[in-house]
């Protein structure tokens, strides 16, 4: 038995569709009610990198054939310390010592990155991935839940209800949705904003950083999602006094994907937090995302577990708990 563990760039595009067959197999196996992502469209995001990140992607060979596949995120603006790693064995082919060997890889190849920490995640409905990682030496850092909306349950006169009561506790904002690029003047909040993602939400015993965030920063992001042709649909909500946007959340997936989307940030400025602006600005972007694709029918988002306040929020919203992740970290 020969295991082969061997970098490939995005450009060879036979070994990429082999790494992405390998990723979309032990997607399914471990999550089967969420849709993996069209294969051209992966290869897309592969090839047209996120600013201020670099991947390192190899294919795990055995005896020949492509069983597995490792990539290894590396921030290249902040966390320079640390690396991502997403590391995935076709079912039939596990407990042969192929996630060993590319284990094996990752750390060698984040050392001579001058990285000190791996960080990677398991659903702990297949227990085999939590094993994998124990054995390792890893540390269980951060549980997270996966809570979805089945948008098919929906009442929206509900929906209207709780907007207008959370209205009540909000005056003096308002609302501002769009649909990609942010506008000019609001980058600048949206920046600190996102930059508060760390500093706000729970992140238990992960060694992490806030980032460091400024307009050119989502400028560039938002661009690369655009020429990636991802969908992405905003809300925030702007303080009528200042002009400023203090909350901000985000809905976004594959257009491909016409039934799910994911639900990302949702954020509230510290200082003016307590008017409902959680809670307002996910109920308006909802429905500005439905008018834009009417046929969803699920939305999908992680939380740390920890996070009572948001669960709380996604909760009355009607979104139910579809399992629990663990977030390990492991000292290289």
């Amino acid at each position: 038995m020969s295991i082969d563990v061997a970098v490939f760039p995005a450009s060879d595009e036979a070994t990429a569709r082999e790494a992405i067959q390998v990723d979309r197999a032990a997607f399914e196996y471990q999550t089967p009610d969420i849709p993996y992502s069209p294969e051209d469209f992966v290869l897309e995001s592969w090839r047209n990198p996120f600013p201020g990140h670099r991947s390192i992607r190899a294919v795990a060979r055995l005896d020949g054939r492509a069983v597995g596949y490792v990539a290894l995120g590396l921030p290249l603006l902040d966390n320079l310390e640390l690396a991502s790693l997403d590391l995935n064995v076709l079912p039939d082919f596990r407990r042969r010592g192929v996630g060993r060997a590319m284990l094996d890889f990752a750390i060698e190849q984040a050392r001579a990155e001058g990285r000190k920490h791996l960080t990677s995640e398991t659903v702990q409905t297949r227990p085999d991935g939590d094993a994998f990682a124990a054995a390792q030496g890893a540390k269980a850092a951060l549980p997270e839940t996966r809570s979805r909306l089945d948008l098919t349950t929906v009442d929206q006169d509900r929906y209207d209800r709780m907007l207008a009561e959370a209205w009540t506790h909000a005056d003096g904002y308002r609302v501002v949705s769009w649909v990609g690029m942010p506008a000019e003047e609001y980058l600048d909040a949206i920046a600190y904003l996102d930059g508060r993602m760390v500093q706000d939400a729970p992140m238990g015993d992960l060694t992490i950083e806030p980032e460091k965030v400024d307009a050119d920063r989502i400028r560039k992001s938002e661009q690369n999602r655009l020429d990636r042709g991802i969908d992405r649909f905003h809300t925030g909500v702007v303080h009528e006094a200042t002009g400023r946007m203090v909350a901000w959340t985000t809905l976004s997936g594959p257009p491909a994907l016409e039934t799910h989307i994911w639900q990302h940030i949702t954020i509230v400025d510290p200082d003016h937090r307590g008017h409902r602006l959680g809670m307002i600005v996910k109920l308006e972007n909802l429905r500005h995302t439905l008018a834009h694709k009417p046929a969803l029918t699920a939305i999908d988002t992680f939380n740390a577990t920890a996070n009572d306040f948001m669960l709380s929020i996604n909760r009355e919203m009607g979104f139910r708990a579809a399992d629990t992740w663990m977030q390990w970290e492991l000292a290289i």
